[in-house]
């Protein structure tokens, strides 16, 4: 055997190579990815609780966080709803106080126990891990004692590998001497080795015994790429690297292959620990976004247009599948998971705060709109039994226009109001129609009635010589005609027409006949030598200036009148047969002057 065989370390990698396999954990094994069951209520959280609170040195960080914001997710739902009880039953949201809750007491009581032991567990551990520091650099001692005696170093074989073997049975130090007191232990090693002569029976012994340890740690990390779970398998991987550093070298010709193989295994499950990580990362961003996006959902929400019932029933449903889509996804980054949740807990909190104002002022509104509602009716039935159809329907049909102007009123008293407002509508329609009914039946013989009439005039009309019975005769019919009722709408602008163009036409005819018959008589009595011209002259003046004055007066007054109604039109039409029969005096006075300066010239 030669020197050179014989001064090879007892592990086969170097150590710069072994780190490169070692991938620093993302995450401890208390903060994986593990499933745990879902619990429905705070009575089933604290039954876990109870249980690991029995064995709480073997409990495990994330389940206990997972328990707590279970809890607490739970606990603040109890607490909305009896808050959101509270407002909607008229209190102000400052107002309401949660109620002292015993399960909360007992979850901290727990929650502290389980708590105090981890911590009692902590310090032991971690005065254990600076025991097994002190042991292990007692043990480095020795082992330098030996490495620095050549002169022993055959013979201290066998107390070298049993101070190896103590080495390996000491277990955990504090993580910050680690990688120095491996160099150490390295640099003992090599040492010792470079001055050990081993037989070659001996050494061949050696290196076969460690190749099967080897080959052996090789095809185990080699089937952890069959394991379905990563971060376990990313665990179970450190524990074999040591193993292999810890187990001693074997032949110089396999030495560089089957650290390479160790290797290769290494690096494959080290990569699906990785990618867990950066898928577990990537789907935590992913269901940030999700719950970014519903909270922006929320807090968007265009409350000056929610002015309706209907409006804030369809928004709470809106409000509510968003809380359901939000249970469905996952955990977002631990940094941000309150922080979004929080987010979004503060904008359903201010909508349903807005709704509960909402409805206390919509009560209001509808008791308000209660009190005018059964105004409307009292009204309504202080008007069913009125016979003023034309009236009494106007203002009803305005009313109902109020009616449809105010808001609803609370439901229960809903129907009972509008069918108490409507039967006194109803009503008076009801009653209305029944009259308009025989109404028409008495207009069409109004409608008769008045044919007479025009027919009557039309023959006076059409007679050669008027005189005063005829005119007798027109007054009549006149008086007639003006106590004959009403005549169906559609008839009357015609008839009404037909009335007056025979009535001017008439009166003009009568007007003129009997101005003829006034200047032959008193062109006949100026003859009479008992008659003064110039005193008739003058009153004959007097009585032109008194017409024209008169005739002067009408027309003023005409200009004030409009025939916006029947009754004004009438009496428009009335006035302008007086002035026209005025006038038609005036001209005979006139004439009659003339008369008189022609007969005193000739005389």
């Amino acid at each position: 055997m030669d020197s050179n065989e014989m001064n090879r370390p007892l592990t086969d990698a170097p150590a710069a190579e072994a780190a490169e396999t070692m991938v620093p954990s993302p995450a401890t094994p208390e903060e994986t990815n593990a499933t745990y069951v879902p619990k429905q209520t705070k009575e089933e959280v604290i039954e876990r609780l109870v249980e690991i609170n029995q064995d709480a040195c073997h409990s495990v960080k994330q389940e206990l966080d997972f328990l707590k914001l279970t809890f607490y997710k739970l606990h603040n739902a109890e607490q909305e709803a009896a808050r959101k009880a509270f407002v909607e039953g008229g209190g102000a949201p400052e107002a309401f106080v949660p109620e002292s809750n015993e399960t909360e007491a007992r979850f901290k009581e727990l929650m502290k126990s389980i708590k105090e032991q981890r911590a009692v567990l902590q310090a032991q551990e971690e005065k254990e891990r600076e025991d097994n520091l002190a042991q292990k650099l007692a043990i480095l001692d020795r082992m330098k004692t030996l490495a620095e005696s050549p002169e022993e170093a055959n013979k201290s074989y066998q107390e070298f590998k049993k101070l190896q073997q103590e080495w390996n049975e000491v277990k955990q130090v504090p993580a910050a001497k680690v990688n120095e007191l491996w160099k150490m232990y390295q640099l003992c090693t090599e040492k010792f080795y470079d001055l050990i002569k081993l037989n070659n029976e001996f050494r061949e012994y050696d290196f076969k015994k460690n190749l099967e340890i080897k080959t052996h740690l090789c095809e185990a990390v080699e089937n952890l790429a069959t394991e379905k779970d990563a971060v376990s398998a990313f665990h179970q991987l450190q524990k074999f690297h040591q193993e292999f550093r810890n187990t001693g070298p074997v032949a110089k010709e396999l030495r560089e292959q089957l650290w390479a193989r160790f290797k290769a295994a290494s690096s494959a499950v080290n990569r699906r620990y990785i990618q867990h990580f950066e898928e577990l990362k990537a789907k935590e961003q992913h269901n940030l976004d999700e719950k970014t996006v519903i909270c922006e959902i929320v807090e968007a929400m265009e409350y000056d247009k929610m002015t309706t019932v209907q409006d804030w029933t369809d928004k709470t449903e809106e409000i509510l599948a968003l809380q359901a889509k939000w249970k469905t996804i996952g955990y977002a980054p631990q940094k941000m998971n309150t922080k979004i949740f929080e987010r979004f807990r503060a904008a359903c909190n201010d909508f349903f705060q807005r709704k509960a104002q909402f409805f206390k002022d919509a009560k209001k509104d509808k008791e308000e709109n209660l009190s005018k509602k059964r105004a409307l009716c009292e009204k309504a039935e202080a008007l069913k039994d009125s016979t003023d159809w034309k009236e009494t329907a106007e203002v009803l049909t305005q009313l109902q226009k109020e009616w449809k102007a105010i808001g609803p009123v609370p439901k229960k008293h809903s129907n009972t109001l509008w069918k108490r407002f409507i039967t006194a509508c109803d009503y008076f329609f009801e009653q209305k129609n029944k009259a308009n009914s025989s109404q028409r039946s008495v207009e069409q013989a109004n409608l008769a009635e008045k044919k007479e009439v025009l027919e009557k005039l039309t023959a006076l009309l059409a007679e050669e010589e008027v005189d005063k019975n005829t005119q007798e005769q027109v007054r009549e019919l006149m008086k007639v005609w003006n106590g004959i009722g009403f005549v169906p709408f559609k008839d009357k602008d015609k008839i009404n027409k037909q009335y007056r163009e025979l009535i001017d036409k008439l009166f003009d005819k009568l007007n003129l006949s009997n101005s003829q018959k006034k200047l032959k008589n008193f062109k006949a009595n100026l003859g009479n030598k008992e008659l003064n011209p110039h005193r008739e002259r003058e009153k004959l003046v007097r009585a032109y200036e008194a017409k024209k004055n008169e005739i002067q007066t009408y027309e003023n007054n005409l200009g004030f009148l409009t025939s916006s109604s029947k009754k004004g039109n009438s009496l428009l039409n009335e006035m302008n047969r007086k002035v026209e029969k005025l006038k038609a005096e005036l001209e005979v006075l006139e004439k009659k002057i003339e008369c008189i300066d022609q007969t005193m010239q000739e005389d």
